[in-house]
């Protein structure tokens, strides 16, 4: 096998992380979130975003911040409204379904909601009889590589606050999300229009881990309880704090993300001069094109990828991900082979 494209977290972690892992291996801190390090990378989150009166606390992967910061959010008879690709309606084991609330989900092209989307499920469930709509999950980048402008997030938000619903922001790839080359967001702007979010390490250089990020001071309140509850308050919390320090100093969690998006931006140009299309618009470190089965099956024998969906009875598109490790002679490496097999 010559190179894996399934995922974006096969590697291990950044040298860096690994550095300073190492370095305060054996300085004695606190237990579950509250020592040093975890405090030192609250700090620097909460400098990039703007917001001194946040709160941060470090989870270890996507699904288990999903479960927490939904089921602290709704009530027994209350829903969550997400798009049907959202992750916690395809890739999460019934996780939120298994708590007892429903996921109102909608059909969309591009794996994002729109406020008509928003509006139509609030306006269908009327009475008691019905679950009662009151969050909003989207994602950043979207499970299919898409991501939102800044005036579609104000649009969003500020219908939900019109409407009384929390706006929730899944961010396992927020960093390939706002460093997209056509993205308008910023750290900063998603802090202020949504209720909480949370920043994916996972998937952009670290061994492990997220930061859950509450902007909004009144779900701020007994939170330590949910992560207890959930198996979330770690006592050896430093492990995930100490990742977060290394990724948000010197801006390494933002270059990252630019390495793994150039990775993939040079991938789709190679795969378009080849004559081929894309299931979805992505300048993110998710793509998707469209590939005849033949040529699929061929590039299966030296590389790993999911094949995505079935387009017709002749082609599928398949998912390509790069990485912050990824090198760039292994996407040439791709283009050549995928310019050879398609030749023959």
């Amino acid at each position: 096998m010559k190179y894996l494209f399934f995922n974006d977290y096969s590697e291990g972690a950044h040298p860096k992380i690994l550095e300073l892992m190492a370095s305060t291996n054996l300085t004695q801190e606190n237990g579950y979130g509250e020592d040093s390090v975890s405090i030192k990378a609250s700090q620097l989150i909460k400098d990039v975003i703007k917001k001194r009166d946040a709160d941060i606390h470090f989870v270890s992967g996507g699904t288990q911040a999903n479960l927490i910061v939904l089921s602290s959010l709704l009530k027994p008879y209350e829903s969550v409204i997400s798009a049907s690709t959202g992750h916690i309606n395809v890739h999460e084991a019934g996780a939120i379904e298994a708590t007892g609330h429903r996921i109102n989900a909608v059909d969309t092209n591009d794996g994002k909601l729109t406020i008509n989307d928003i509006k139509q499920v609030v306006e269908s469930h009327t009475d008691e009889h019905m679950v009662k709509p009151r969050v909003v999950f989207i994602s950043n980048s979207t499970e299919v590589g898409t991501i939102y402008s800044k005036g579609e997030l104000e649009s969003i938000s500020q219908y939900c606050h019109q409407n009384s619903l929390y706006l929730y922001l899944d961010g396992a790839r927020i960093g390939s999300g706002i460093t997209s080359k056509d993205s308008d967001l910023t750290l900063k702007d998603i802090a202020k229009l949504v209720d909480i979010f949370y920043i994916g390490g996972t998937k952009n250089g670290a061994l492990l881990g997220e930061a859950i990020v509450i902007p909004n001071r009144e779900l701020q309140l007994n939170f330590r309880y949910h992560l207890k509850q959930h198996g979330a308050l770690l006592a050896k919390g430093r492990a995930l704090g100490v990742q977060f320090l290394a990724l948000f100093t010197d801006r390494l969690f933002f270059e990252l993300a630019k390495h793994a998006n150039s990775m993939a931006e040079k991938l789709t140009n190679g795969i378009k001069e080849l004559g081929y299309s894309f299931q979805t618009d992505s300048t993110t470190n998710q793509i998707f094109p469209i590939l005849p089965n033949s040529v699929i099956e061929k590039l299966k024998t030296d590389y790993g990828f999911y094949v995505w969906s079935k387009i017709d009875d002749s082609s599928s598109s398949i998912r390509l991900v790069t990485s912050w490790a990824t090198k760039e002679e292994m996407v040439d490496g791709f283009i050549d082979d995928l310019k050879l097999v398609s030749e023959k």
